[in-house]
């Protein structure tokens, strides 16, 4: 659940830079207020932070193990 609701926030961050390069609008940031409003600050914290968790997807064992216990 953790690594799910991490993936949705990296990508609402990836889509908020690339509207930010190709647009130059900031869209969380219009839509809680401006940059330095404190709900936009805590969502880009937010998505900081998930990004930092989603690096341990790169290091992980994806293998499913509970089909494994199906075929026994």
């Amino acid at each position: 659940m953790l690594d799910k609701t991490s993936l949705i926030l990296v990508i609402i961050g990836a889509l908020n830079w690339g509207s930010v390069g190709i647009f130059k609008f900031d869209f969380v940031g219009w839509l809680f207020g401006g940059q330095a409003a404190t709900f936009s600050r805590i969502i880009f914290t937010l998505v900081g932070l998930a990004g930092l968790w989603c690096i341990s997807l790169l290091f992980r064992d994806t293998e499913d193990t509970s089909t494994e216990v199906g075929r026994m």
